[in-house]
């Protein structure tokens, strides 16, 4: 399978019909099919949309829409948000042609999303921290922000360098990549691992999960990688219970 056809663009409450419309035009240009909306306002001008779409109608009306990206990446194992702001954890971002191939490699075998936030105030912490990974498109000190289609065109010219290269082959990875939902199983393990254990305190643990999973998004994460993982955080469970038993 061509790994373009598995990655999925998601726009994340986008404001304009035409940015939608040319974002789907950029996707057909780049052989990318899979355009997914959350939350769309009501007031799109859809007429607009499909005319900025010019040859990729059809795109755009097969569009899938979600009321939230935890839906709409549920079935993705690498997702990565794009984001213009710097600070906290924005900071572990990476150039488009730095996460190309890990999307590519991702999309070769499974689903993958690339997300992008609004157009006047990108995506919030909470919805980044729903991504694997983060990207950073430099430009001009003059005008850091970029208009949405655009960022999207970048972002997929890389992925599509990166699907033709012809020297390119995804490394084979034995055991399956870890889905959307078996991660959120292990972070929720290690929350319940850090908070019985005392290792943070219930106010400082959203902080403390951010890092946690900027630490595991900077690689792949197989589903054999997360069943360790969810038996290590179980077992410092077990024993935390018993020894607290014991002391009584």
């Amino acid at each position: 399978m061509n790994p373009l056809e598995n990655i999925r663009i998601v726009l994340v409450d986008p404001k304009t019909g035409g940015n939608i419309g040319s974002i789907c035009r950029v996707m057909m240009n780049m052989g990318i099919t899979d355009l997914a909306i959350v939350t769309p306002r009501e007031d799109l001008d859809w007429e607009e949309a499909r005319k900025l779409a010019y040859h990729a109608e059809g795109l755009l009306e097969q569009r899938k829409i979600f009321q939230t990206l935890e839906e709409a990446v549920a079935e993705c194992t690498v997702v990565a948000g794009t984001s213009a702001r710097t600070g906290m954890y924005r900071d572990h971002g990476g150039l488009p042609r730095e996460i190309a191939p890990a999307i590519i490699d991702s999309a070769a075998h499974h689903k993958a999303a690339l997300v992008f936030g609004r157009e006047d105030k990108g995506l919030f912490n909470e919805e980044l921290a729903i991504c694997t990974h983060i990207i950073n498109i430099p430009s001009s000190d003059l005008y850091r922000s970029l208009n949405l289609s655009h960022a999207v065109m970048v972002c997929c010219y890389e992925l599509f360098l990166v699907a033709g290269g012809p020297s390119y082959a995804p490394p084979r990875e034995r055991s399956s990549e870890a889905s959307g939902e078996m991660r959120q199983r292990l972070y929720e393990d290690w929350s319940q691992m850090m908070l019985e254990t005392g290792f943070c305190e219930p106010e400082k643990l959203e902080h403390m999960m951010l890092g946690l999973r900027r630490i595991f998004g900077r690689g792949k994460l197989t589903d054999n990688d997360v069943k360790i993982l969810l038996g290590i955080a179980r077992q410092t469970r077990w024993v935390t219970r018993q020894w607290k038993k014991l002391a009584g």
